[in-house]
């Protein structure tokens, strides 16, 4: 079975956050165990598991994520990744449609044009790496990137609801926030506003207090310093799901994209993740709908040679 490791949200390679992607035959799904034996093996952030559904009226491929550590309900980049990987191979052209443990969720290719800077160098903390969607929605959009084809996601939007600040939360963190929101039963991280970008990259939190507050994972977020290239900066923790620092979060976009619009004024934005690795995450809020954009690069395809185990 091949395996291939794909660099999502970014538009070169060692950058962005890297998932595996192993693309099975039609059938049910190998036993949890051997797929969490896969992602625990890879040891990034995500894998992606994915079989079609030549006979199913809503959906053509199923699709299941594990962190190294568990399954989780959802995840951007290795969609964007996953998507990646069925066009750059013929097995897909168009909309992809995913069935999900969070709904059907959808890929568009955009057509190469000429509007978005590409992804740059962050100049961010050391840390290492996880990320992690609901009803069918038809709607689709997309966000054109130079130079290669971009795949729009089409997620639900987070539920922002705000938050008397956990206790702990600052001390866990080493900065003062300004808001905490909970996002919601599907993405589950608590979204903590902070005061300016350099907070953000100069973050250095206690992952072990990070992990015993009562979320999946903390996305942090601030303004941009000055807005041009990028509107907002964010930084995403996840200890508790075995991921310390993931290097770009995709579902956190769809809580980052109704925090910052209103503020904002408008509904297209771009956020940058400013991770060791980095990445930029295009977004487009449409009521309780979140277009995510970004592009993808195949670093490594290998071989699997343990065969898929039943439970």
């Amino acid at each position: 079975m091949r395996l291939r490791i794909v660099d999502a949200f970014t538009d070169h390679p060692f950058a962005g956050n890297p998932a595996a992607v192993a693309l099975l035959p039609s059938g049910p799904f190998p036993g949890d165990r051997w797929l969490g034996q896969v992602a625990a093996e890879v040891n990034l952030s995500e894998t992606a598991f994915a079989h079609p559904l030549p006979d199913a009226p809503d959906a053509d491929w199923a699709l299941r994520w594990f962190t190294p550590t568990t399954e989780v309900a959802m995840c951007g980049h290795a969609t964007l990744a996953t998507a990646h990987v069925l066009h750059a191979m013929g097995a897909a052209t168009g909309t992809i449609r995913f069935a999900t443990r969070s709904g059907v969720l959808t890929a568009t290719p955009a057509t190469p044009a000429s509007t978005l800077a590409p992804t740059p160098t962050p100049t961010a903390s050391t840390s290492t790496s996880t990320s992690t969607s609901t009803s069918t929605s038809t709607s689709t959009s997309t966000i054109q990137l130079p130079g290669a084809t971009a795949i729009t996601l089409d997620f639900p939007t987070a539920p922002l609801t705000p938050l008397e600040i956990p206790h702990g939360t600052g001390a866990a963190l080493g900065a003062t926030p300004l808001a905490c929101y909970d996002t919601g039963p599907q993405v589950g991280d608590l979204l903590v506003e902070l005061a300016d970008e350099a907070i953000v990259r100069g973050l250095s939190p206690d992952l072990s207090a990070v992990a015993r507050l009562p979320h999946r994972g903390v996305i942090v977020t601030a303004p941009a310093r000055t807005p041009g290239d990028y509107d907002f900066v964010s930084r995403f923790f996840g200890p508790a799901s075995g991921i310390d620092e993931d290097p770009v979060t995709g579902s956190a976009h769809t809580a980052l994209a109704p925090l910052w619009s209103p503020r904002l004024g408008r509904t297209e934005l771009t956020g940058l993740q400013v991770s060791a690795r980095g990445g930029r995450v295009h977004v487009h809020l449409r009521g309780d709908r979140t277009l995510l954009t970004g592009q993808a690069v195949t670093v490594i395809d290998g071989e699997l040679l343990t065969a898929p185990e039943a439970n």
